[in-house]
């Protein structure tokens, strides 16, 4: 099953309709990102807390890491930047952070609010090699600019 983001657009919007809480709007994306396609192995949002550190907020899938410093990982290198990181084979990415063995690739997508200022990032994690695309990331971003940055 491959997601169908206008679907999946539709849906988040109906759902987080009017809603402004961070965290609640987080775990409704966590959810419903992750169950709309079988690439998504795990899906969870890291925020930023400041000092240049990362940690786990809503997530899907098993245990994440708990703390990413801006300085290390691929989730790291997407906040330190602000772009989206697409990487198909994780351990080819240097300073990769292994919070699961399992993982094979990664897209990482900034998180911003209305005023640009970065909230966290959105981590998909895939079990398979190559998993995402650049239109992944461009559909996934726009429905992150559409339910955050309002």
């Amino acid at each position: 099953m491959r997601v169908d983001y206008s679907t999946l657009s539709k849906a988040v919007a109906s759902l987080t309709d009017g809603e402004t809480d961070i965290v609640a709007l987080m775990a409704t994306l966590a959810c419903e990102i992750h169950h709309s396609d079988e690439r998504f192995d795990w899906t969870g949002f890291y925020r930023n807390v400041g000092n240049e550190t990362l940690k786990i907020g809503p997530y899907q899938g098993r245990h994440g890491c708990l703390v990413i410093p801006f300085s290390r990982g691929v989730c790291g290198a997407a906040a330190r930047r602000c772009t989206a990181q697409i990487v198909d084979d994780v351990n080819a990415f240097p300073g990769h952070i292994a919070c699961a063995a399992s993982t094979r690739s990664e897209l990482v997508l900034p998180v911003r609010d209305g005023r640009g200022a970065l909230l966290g990032v959105l981590d998909i994690d895939s079990d398979r090699p190559a998993a995402f695309t650049a239109a992944d990331a461009a559909a996934l971003q726009s429905i992150l600019d559409a339910t955050f940055a309002r």
